[in-house]
């Protein structure tokens, strides 16, 4: 068994990850505060999973679509791991990403609510990230946030069967109540 002790005068870093265990977690780190989460349950996954089908289906060129984990280092302090996320191809090399998505979409679970609604989606705009997504399996729901001039405006919201047409990155369709079936 190794032990590993992070430091505890300093904030993280994308090294100090390096050292984390493959043991069904995903760390990432936000302005260099640890943030762990448990593997997500089934109505997560079955959200992901079905997400990714209608994603992979309607991907163009240069656009790439891929599920966590993958490594997003935007800085230092700062590493995420959407759930899944549309990156340009030429990003998307060895173990992490180089670039920032297009989107960076996340599925909410009870635990990582308030850190997906709030720390993420204020990180993902912070970077300049173009559009964040979140997946709410308890309406069920999609809110997209692109950005403006401002940042984030108020998102764009679609609730249980009402389709969704989205332009970026590439022309799609989603209705929340599908990805949850």
């Amino acid at each position: 068994m190794t032990v590993t002790v992070l430091p505890q005068s300093r904030p993280l870093t994308a090294a100090d990850l390096e050292t984390r265990p493959d043991d069904g977690h995903r760390y990432e780190l936000i302005d260099g505060a640890l943030i762990v989460t448990p593997s997500p349950a089934v109505p997560h996954q079955r959200i992901v999973g079905n997400l990714h089908l209608l994603l992979r289906q309607a991907c163009t060129a240069p656009f790439e679509v891929m599920l966590a984990p993958l490594d997003v280092t935007v800085f230092d302090v700062t590493v995420v791991q959407p759930d899944l996320l549309v990156a340009p191809r030429q990003t998307l090399t060895g173990r992490k990403m180089a670039g920032l998505p297009v989107p960076a979409v996340e599925v909410l679970s009870p635990g990582t609510r308030p850190i997906d609604l709030n720390l993420k989606r204020a990180a993902y705009e912070g970077f300049g990230t173009a559009s964040y997504w979140v997946v709410d399996p308890a309406g069920p729901r999609v809110l997209v946030w692109e950005l403006g001039s401002q940042g984030y405006g108020e998102p764009l919201e679609a609730v249980g069967d009402r389709a969704f047409e989205l332009t970026h990155p590439f022309p799609l369709s989603i209705v929340p109540a599908e990805l949850a079936g």
